[in-house]
């Protein structure tokens, strides 16, 4: 039976490791011919940083941007350009208790109708923002989506 990816989707969080997992995405992307979704996660510290302006959005804006370029630059290759689409959003909100970053995940993978997920496993950074590696094996577990841990 012959694998059919359209759609890969990588929660990204600002970390090295997340990257890594783009770098994975992308050659997935490449080999089945499919585009990929980048999600932006952002931490509640940081939304809630924003939110008191002690964070400027913009800049925040300008580094999704910076991480975008990049990506742009991963997908291009003498076959031709990967599509690469991206969003972003909150990974946690004390509001709504079911806005957890794995909830997050998961329900971006069924919204974009994502065929593959790409996250990465762990995060060894302590920085501010770096999540993602946290909630890795809960996203392997409650995906509906075949998953990448890299």
């Amino acid at each position: 039976m012959a694998v059919e990816i359209d759609t890969v989707l990588v929660p990204v969080d600002g970390t090295d490791e997340a990257e890594r997992a783009v770098e994975y995405a992308v050659a997935v992307a490449r080999r089945y011919e499919a585009s990929i979704h980048i999600l932006h996660i952002i931490d509640d510290s940081v939304a809630r940083a924003i939110q008191r302006d002690e964070i400027d959005a913009d800049a925040v804006a300008n580094e999704h941007r910076a991480f975008m370029a990049a990506v742009h630059e991963m997908t291009k290759s003498p076959e031709g350009k990967i599509e690469a689409t991206q969003s972003t959003v909150a990974g946690f909100s004390a509001e709504r208790l079911s806005q957890h970053p794995v909830n997050v995940v998961l329900d971006a993978a069924e919204e974009i109708d994502a065929d593959l997920i790409v996250v990465p496993r762990e995060s060894i950074s302590d920085a501010p923002g770096a999540m993602l590696g946290k909630v890795a094996q809960y996203v392997l577990s409650y995906a509906s989506q075949p998953v990448l841990s890299v």
